[in-house]
């Protein structure tokens, strides 16, 4: 037991009870300051005894006494009441003696109790009674520091030699809120390193004091819109003025008046020096230190940094992700499975690993400008794509090297997790470490990351929303090899309640072949843009690639589905067939008339075949790296395909396309697959056009028809204002056009559209200046002017002129004859 001098707000004696390992018995640990107050203190209390120690302990409540409530505690049993010499005669305490019993820890973590007495003849006074209640948390703290380090124990040992259970270097301070003035107390400036006759009563030259690491996480405890009645803590670092750096905790208090708003802040600092790294935590350095020291791919990197990281911490959820301009892109995530990540992370999910816009991500773009470690306790107000991944607690690391942030790791605990001072010292640790090693890797896998680079770029970074479907699509690169493949998709609305969905794979794995898909996939969305069947889609993609200098061929699968009606039109070269679930999770592999790849041969055919959808089918495309490898075959990986299908939930079509991919290890090939939920639409639209015969009254016949039409259809509201639309692009079509000239009009849940097809494939221009004299030239303004949108897409046989007027009326109409 200590004999050194001890005092802390009025305290002049203090003694650490600690629960003995049966859990009946209390047992004296060690007493400082004054021993002459409280003279014979047992060494040993039985936890069910009358003692302020056992009382206190018991009900998990502190226990105050004055000097005249300590005698009536005396004279109600003296006999368990420290005071008892040898002869078992009974001394009554001091006068002015006052006393407190202050449990230790709190819930499963009971750990025993602080006695601490004084003379204070008034009693301890309501703010030292708080300080001191923290003080006890500061002892507590000490105590779980002694049990983690003692192998094998589940109680509170004894402290080691040097060591002392109560800080002996510790003061307090007072925060008023309102002024920001600090009264503080000669030990809390002596272990700032602060000179009294430097300090100027404020809070900031507390913070200059703390590692910039740790002040975040400092400044967050007293920030007006954090502030809480319950006991905060926090251990942070501070570089004293000599250069050595010392670990300190914080425990602090708000006090409120009587209207419940926060005016004081009470806290107790005290040296932490038991916070240092163990030698578990410099092991832990040391072994990611060593492996990240023979990691030569980014791939590598990350796998490691998982590994050392996910387990030691109990971590839920570990990523790490790379820094590229304004994206991050995602080299690992543990757990792989999509399910486990936030909503956002999973709609990026397009390759082996999703990429996320920083834009999006406004908290971690703070933290990487920054480039300090940041961590979040249970409940902190961030954006839900990060909430998300740590529920209970995220810590944030930026990962710099070279002077700048080159990416970031997330460590995320779904569980209430508090964070302790040994973890903020690991991670910023092992954010240099891992900065480091993948700019190492990238230099040594420059050439991989180049050919990623260009496959990401080439694919679409985003699937449009369909009205009637939901359409998502993965891709995963090869594992064998380094080089870049050639499978693609994409998704092309094309108007009219039309989409084009396509799937394709380029021969061989190459920077060439990769460019020949991009080339190819531009081509087919250009031809499907303009409206040619998709017959002629194909065919004229399967001329530019054989008028093109290369030996590679390419197979591809198109569908151009009406989303309105469900009828889809297949067009496949060389490609795999589909695969179709029906709502009723029956599952089959399509019949699909092919030709052959593109590429092969110039003047060639290519059948298409009709297929009609009902709403709830789910259709899949994919390349043959999902179902074939050089241990499955294409037959099985096929059945597996319709067998996973066939058990899987549609109404997450994400989720579906996860599980197809989850059997898909070792992969020989890129796999691409795509997937559409056909939903169908509530409102069928209707539609109608009228082939325009190039007469003098054209235009008069054009509005007749119109008129009659959309009176039928129980438009009248925005009549006239249709009336003029078609005036307009008619009167244009057959002034400017030769040729034939067709009026389309097709009327939707919410929307009516006008379009006017002519034989001439030059676009109308919009003038920019009319002069008030000219006798034409306004046509495309007015039209502007009275719809919500309107432009011109070319066709195979000239081009479309088209407006869209919103119609405040024509949902209830069209809905009511639907």
């Amino acid at each position: 037991m200590t004999r050194q001098r001890f005092a802390f707000c009025g305290a002049e004696l203090a003694a650490v009870y600690v629960l003995a390992e049966g859990r009946e018995e209390l047992h004296l640990a060690e007493m400082t300051g004054n021993r002459a107050m409280l003279y014979g203190l047992p060494a040993v209390l039985s936890v069910d005894g009358h003692s302020p120690a056992a009382e206190a302990y018991r009900s998990g409540h502190p226990l105050w006494l004055n000097p005249k409530e300590l005698a009536a505690y005396v004279e109600e049993d003296p006999h368990h009441f420290p005071g008892r010499v040898q002869d078992d005669s009974v001394r009554a305490p001091p006068a002015r003696l006052s006393l407190g019993a202050l449990p230790l820890g709190h819930g499963s973590r009971e750990l025993g109790c602080l006695i601490v007495a004084g003379e204070v003849p008034d009693g301890f006074s309501n703010d030292r009674r708080s300080l001191l209640e923290l003080y006890a948390d500061q002892v507590a703290a000490g105590l779980v520091s002694v049990a983690a380090h003692a192998s094998g124990r589940t109680a509170p040992r004894r402290p080691a030699l040097g060591h002392t259970l109560v800080p002996l270097r510790g003061g307090a301070f007072i925060l008023d809120l309102a002024s920001g003035r600090m009264e503080a107390h000669a030990r809390v400036l002596e272990l700032l390193g602060i000179p009294p006759d430097q300090f100027g009563g404020n809070v900031e030259m507390l913070l200059a004091s703390a590692v910039p690491d740790d002040i975040p996480a400092l400044m967050a405890i007293v920030e007006p819109d954090r502030l809480t009645s319950d006991p905060q803590q926090l251990a942070f670092r501070i570089r004293r003025p000599g250069g050595e750096l010392r670990w300190l905790g914080l425990r602090c208090r708000v006090m409120t008046d009587d209207d419940g708003t926060p005016v004081r802040v009470l806290g107790v600092v005290a040296d932490a020096s038991y916070l240092r790294p163990s030698a578990d935590e410099v092991s832990i350095v040391q072994r990611l230190s060593a492996k990240l020291a023979g990691a030569t791919t980014i791939r590598d990197v990350s796998q490691i940094v998982v590994n050392s990281l996910r387990g030691p911490l109990d971590a839920s959820r570990v990523a790490v992700a790379e820094l590229e301009a304004d994206r991050l892109v995602v080299t690992v995530l543990d757990p792989p499975e999509p399910h486990a990540w936030p909503g956002m992370w999973r709609s990026e999910w397009r390759s082996e690993w999703p990429d996320a816009s920083m834009h999006d991500l406004p908290t971690l773009q703070n933290a990487l400008r920054e480039g300090h470690v940041s961590l979040w306790p249970p409940g902190a107000d961030l954006e839900p794509a990060l909430a998300g991944i740590g529920p209970g607690g995220l810590a944030v690391l930026p990962l710099p090297a070279d002077g700048r942030m080159v990416g970031v790791c997330l460590v995320g605990w779904d569980g209430e997790h508090r964070f302790g001072p040994e973890e903020r010292s690991l991670l910023t640790a092992t954010a240099g470490l891992v900065g480091q090693a993948l700019m190492r890797a990238h230099a040594l896998d420059a050439g991989h990351e180049l050919a990623s680079m260009l496959q990401r770029s080439l694919l679409p970074r985003k699937l449009p929303s369909l009205p009637g479907g939901v359409a998502v699509a993965r891709y995963l690169p090869a594992t064998v090899g380094l080089e870049v493949g050639g499978d693609w998709y994409d998704v092309i609305p094309l108007g009219d309640g039309h989409v084009a969905l396509v799937i394709g794979d380029v021969q061989g794995h190459s920077a060439g072949a990769a460019t020949i898909m991009g080339q190819i996939r531009t081509a087919v969305r250009a031809y499907a843009v303009e409206r040619h069947p998709p017959d002629v889609v194909i065919a004229r993609a399967n001329r530019l690639l054989v008028g093109m200098e290369t030996d590679l061929f390419a197979t591809c699968l198109y569908v151009d589905l009406d989303m309105q009606e469900g009828i889809a039109w297949f067009v496949r070269a060389g490609h795999l067939q589909p695969v179709l679930r029906n709502p009723d999770g029956s599952t089959e592999e399509m019949t699909v008339e092919g030709g052959p790849p593109l590429g092969v041969v110039t003047d060639t055919e290519f059948p298409m075949t009709e297929v009609g959808l009902v709403p709830g089918t789910v259709l899949a495309l994919l390349t043959d790296g999902m179902v074939e490898s050089s241990n499955v075959r294409l037959e099985d990986g096929m059945r597996r395909v319709c067998d996973v299908l066939a058990t899987a939930d549609p109404a997450d079509p994400g989720m579906v396309a996860d599980e197809l991919l989850a059997g898909v290890n070792r992969r020989d090939d890129d796999v691409a697959l795509l997937l559409l939920r056909y939903d169908g639409t509530r409102v069928r639209p209707m539609r109608t056009n009228w082939t325009v015969w190039r007469l003098p009254n054209a235009v008069q016949h054009a509005r007749r028809f119109t008129a009659r039409t959309l009176r039928s259809w129980g438009v009248e509201e925005e009549l006239d204002v249709a009336l003029l639309v078609v005036s307009e692009l008619v009167t244009n079509a057959i002034a400017h056009t030769p040729g034939e000239v067709r009026l389309d009009l097709t009327l939707s849940a919410d929307r009516l559209r006008i379009a006017v097809n002519d034989a001439s494939p030059r676009s109308p221009v919009k003038p920019t200046d009319v002069d008030w004299s000219a006798t034409g030239g306004r046509g495309l303004l007015i039209v502007e002017a009275t719809t919500a949108s309107w432009g011109s897409v070319p066709l195979s046989s000239g081009k479309q002129v088209w407006a869209e007027v919103p119609l405040a009326t024509a949902r209830a109409a069209h809905q009511a004859r639907a």
